[in-house]
């Protein structure tokens, strides 16, 4: 086990106000008036925050506030870059000066490239495509719906353009939202799939935060970093046999904002991420489920890495998954990544990707691994650095 550790300088910075409990969307109207805003771009995506009332009961407190609003549905998991640009379009001609983005990640993160689009000339997708940074992003807030990517209180979006497939996710803080409303009653109706790959995603963040093979960790972060995994784990099993739980539900979505807001890496040396790597460039070809695709992909992943950082497996698998520690260290981790993959099999979640429902040929692993590595730069990880040949034997393994 790890011992003698020296906690690495790190920068934090979490600025979203949260305002979280049962009826916390009855706050909108005045977090919304306090931004001073001229008018507001109301952002969702399919039917079901319609259905379910709420886009009306925010409407009804835009219009008591006196907030002038406009309208764009239609954010797709995987959210497109067609919607962002007809977003920018809109924006510009309605005179938005703020964007409230109501429903899950794939929303948040159509609402902050939409952002980004308004207030920086050129093509939005150059930041994405890492050819220029943004120098500034509109004010964002957000009403949660869905508890899993986290993009409530951090610094990323993901977009996906249908121009050859192509997924890739941008970080800065000037998208950072201003506030996060978060109900957890909000999230009890959606299907127990979903709420599973929620919960991985959840798990994913905190796990490409913990798994850093660059020597010197904070025990107060490795501390709360094994409290969510471990916590997020009890609830989603909770959550398997009582989707209706809400503590459990409250747990859950808490977890998911601190597993993305920067929390769970301070001190800790560098974050690794590859496991997202490769399932965008999945999701970006197959349009898979992203929690799925990660839980698909993971298992492959730390085999194929953990002799290279095997100080952070084996405490994984003593700590957050309670296997006896063992005198044996590659032992002790390899059960833990059975133990992992027990855990995602429990709540319905893929291990492979057969299991995923995807069945991509030998040229479709070349070109997943081709594109991760340009997307990548070339190399990507910190438990281990990984690069195309490495990113190609991984998507083998995960057949």
């Amino acid at each position: 086990m790890e011992r003698g550790n020296t906690m690495h300088n790190f920068s934090y910075y979490a600025p979203t106000q949260v305002v979280f409990g049962r009826g916390a969307e009855a706050q909108i109207g005045a977090l919304v008036k306090a931004q001073n805003c001229r008018k507001v771009l109301l952002h969702y995506g399919g039917g079901s925050a319609q259905r379910s009332g709420l886009l009306d009961r925010i409407r009804a407190a835009l219009e008591t506030e006196g907030v002038a609003f406009t309208e764009l549905g239609g954010v797709a998991p995987n959210p497109r870059l067609s919607l962002v640009r007809r977003g920018i379009e809109l924006c510009r001609q309605e005179g938005v000066d703020f964007i409230l983005a109501v429903g899950g990640g794939s929303v948040i993160d159509s609402s902050k490239a939409i952002g980004y689009g308004v207030t920086n000339e050129g093509d939005v997708w150059d930041f994405y495509d890492r050819r220029r940074q943004a120098a500034a992003c509109l004010p964002v807030g957000v009403v949660l719906t869905i508890a899993a990517a986290g993009s409530e209180m951090s610094n990323s979006s993901v977009i996906t353009n249908e121009d050859g497939g192509v997924k890739r996710g941008y970080s800065n803080n000037l998208c950072r939202p201003r506030f996060a409303v978060m109900d957890p009653e909000l999230t009890m109706t959606l299907p127990d799939y979903q709420t599973a790959s929620g919960c991985t995603d959840i798990l994913m963040h905190t796990m490409e935060r913990y798994f850093t093979g660059r020597g010197g960790n904070s025990a107060l972060t490795d501390g709360i970093a094994e409290a969510l995994l471990r916590t997020v784990m009890d609830s989603a099993r909770v959550l398997r046999d009582d989707p209706r739980n809400y503590d459990a539900r409250a747990e859950v979505m808490w977890a998911g904002s601190l597993s993305h807001n920067g929390l769970t890496e301070c001190g800790n040396g560098g974050n690794d991420f590859s496991v997202h790597a490769l399932e965008h460039e999945l999701s970006g070809m197959y349009d898979v489920a992203h929690g799925a695709g990660l839980a698909a992909l993971w298992g492959s992943w730390a085999r194929y890495v953990y002799r290279d950082c095997l100080p952070r497996f084996e405490r994984f698998a003593v700590r957050v998954l309670g296997v006896p520690a063992g005198a044996d260290a590659e032992e002790t981790a390899r059960a833990g990544i059975e133990a992992m993959e027990d855990f995602f099999r429990s709540i319905g979640m893929p291990t492979n990707l057969h299991e995923l429902g995807v069945e991509p040929s030998e040229e479709d692993l070349v070109t997943l691994a081709r594109k991760c590595a340009v997307a990548t730069g070339g190399v990507k990880g910190s438990a281990k650095q990984l690069r195309e040949p490495d990113m190609l034997a991984i998507y083998q393994m995960a057949v």
